[in-house]
C-alpha cells in the first residue's frame, strides 16, 4: 500500500472510516488498520485534529503568533531553545523559520492580557531568547485548508450578457 496516498486522504478527512479507506485504496480493512497503527507508532501520524470556528461559540479565546529571535547554543543549534519553548502548555505550535526571526510560536489564551503575561513572564526571559514580537489574530478566514465562513466567500459577480 502507498503510505503517502493514505496520509493524504487522512489529512483531508481524519474521520473517514476504515471501510471507505479500504475501498478507495483497494486494500483490506485489516491492512489499513495495520498501516495506520504503524504510522502512529512511528510518529508519522502525530494526532487527529478538528477545525473549529471559535467565533461561533461563547468561548473567550484569543490567538497570537509570536515571532522569537533566539541565539544558537554551541553544539546544539536552536534545538535546546526550541525544547524550552515547546515545554510550555500554552504553546500550540512551534516552528523554526527562515527570515528575520528564528521561531514562530502559536498560542491560545482567554484574553490578550493572559498572552501578554505569558510572553513577558515566561517566554521572553528564557535563556536563548533575544526578543519577541507578538501579533494577535483578529479574524480567521481559513484554517488548515478549510474556509471558515463560506457564505462570505460565495461568488458575488454579476453575469454580463452581450
Amino acid at each position: 500500500m502507498d503510505d503517502v496516498k493514505l496520509l493524504k486522504i487522512l489529512e483531508k478527512d481524519p474521520r473517514i472510516s476504515t471501510k471507505d479507506l479500504a475501498d478507495i485504496l483497494d486494500e483490506t480493512e485489516n491492512n489499513i488498520l495495520e498501516v495506520k497503527n504503524r504510522l502512529e507508532r512511528n510518529k508519522v501520524i502525530c494526532g487527529y485534529h478538528t477545525v473549529i470556528n471559535w467565533d461561533k461559540t461563547n468561548c473567550d479565546r484569543v490567538q497570537a503568533i509570536i515571532e522569537v529571535s533566539a541565539k544558537t547554543e554551541r553544539d546544539k543549534g536552536y534545538d535546546e531553545v526550541a525544547m524550552r519553548i515547546a515545554r510550555f502548555p500554552e504553546v500550540k505550535s512551534l516552528y523554526l523559520m527562515s527570515g528575520k526571526n528564528e521561531f514562530m510560536v502559536l498560542i491560545d489564551g482567554k484574553t490578550m492580557r493572559e498572552i501578554a503575561d505569558f510572553v513577558g513572564q515566561k517566554l521572553a526571559p528564557l535563556e536563548g531568547v533575544m526578543s519577541t514580537v507578538t501579533c494577535f489574530v483578529l479574524k480567521q478566514y481559513k484554517i488548515e485548508g478549510v474556509v471558515i465562513d463560506e457564505e462570505h466567500f460565495e461568488d458575488q459577480r454579476q453575469i454580463v450578457t452581450p
